[in-house]
């Protein structure tokens, strides 16, 4: 408890260090399109190619298991769009990101303190927080909303594919399931949900990265702390924020 609490402590004053007005927008500029690239448009392909395979998948396990006359043919469609739209696309793709991203940015930010590049930084009088954390957070928080709409449209089109391939389901009665009390307000819910899962991967990341004592063998062990812990707050956030914007 003590250790957890201390943990807390760092975190909340690293943040503080790091949330503030760049003193070079010119360099923040040019880290944030880096950041933008490097955390966000990489990781399209693994959105891309798993919210196809989990809407495919979805759609073919509910055909399976409510496949009865009393339950109506677009129901599929419906419950596959909900499903997709309110808590795949952005809890569980987040989840993910948590192991591709956080890993990432504590094993780059664990691998600078180690090898002494962050105290050279602070040596020439930089805030290295706000220049190396800062574009990272915001660059993910801004780029995350592109993710979680590439998922739904890719988890939808997978879901649709199922419904030509599986002899369970009728492709028109899955189409008109899709569009059946479509509720707008989902789409905002996730990506809202999205943006502040984005914050805590990139931000838990890297303070476990920035703080790494010790050798290369902490690296990994910081990598291996900040996917755990984030997606610990995924999970917790996701309960608090469905609580607060769907009751």
């Amino acid at each position: 408890m003590k250790h957890a609490l201390h943990q807390l402590g760092e975190y909340v004053l690293l943040m503080k260090k790091t949330i503030g007005i760049p003193t070079r927008w010119s360099m923040f500029m040019k880290q944030l399109v880096r950041e933008i690239y490097k955390l966000g448009v990489d990781s399209i392909w693994i959105v891309v190619i798993i919210s196809v395979f989990i809407g495919t998948v979805i759609a073919i396990q509910i055909s399976l298991n409510i496949n009865s006359p009393l339950i109506p043919a677009f129901t599929i469609g419906y419950t596959t769009r909900e499903i997709i739209l309110l808590e795949f696309s952005s809890s569980i793709m987040c989840l993910i990101l948590a192991g591709k991203v956080g890993s990432n940015i504590a094993s780059e930010l664990g691998t600078m303190r180690v090898t002494d590049q962050i105290d050279a930084i602070d040596m020439m009088g930089v805030n290295s927080a706000n220049f190396l954390i800062f574009p990272k957070i915001i660059g993910m928080m801004l780029f995350i909303p592109v993710l979680v709409i590439f998922s739904m449209i890719m988890g939808i089109a997978g879901g649709m594919a199922a419904s030509y391939i599986s002899a369970n389901m009728n492709p028109s009665a899955f189409e008109f399931g899709l569009q059946y009390y479509f509720n707008s307000y989902y789409i905002w819910y996730s990506i809202i949900k999205s943006v502040i899962y984005s914050f805590l991967i990139t931000s838990i990341s890297s303070y476990f990265g920035y703080s790494v004592k010790g050798g290369s063998l902490m690296v990994g062990k910081a990598s291996t702390n900040s996917v755990v812990m984030s997606s610990i707050m995924i999970l917790l956030a996701d309960v608090i924020l469905t609580h607060i914007m769907l009751t």
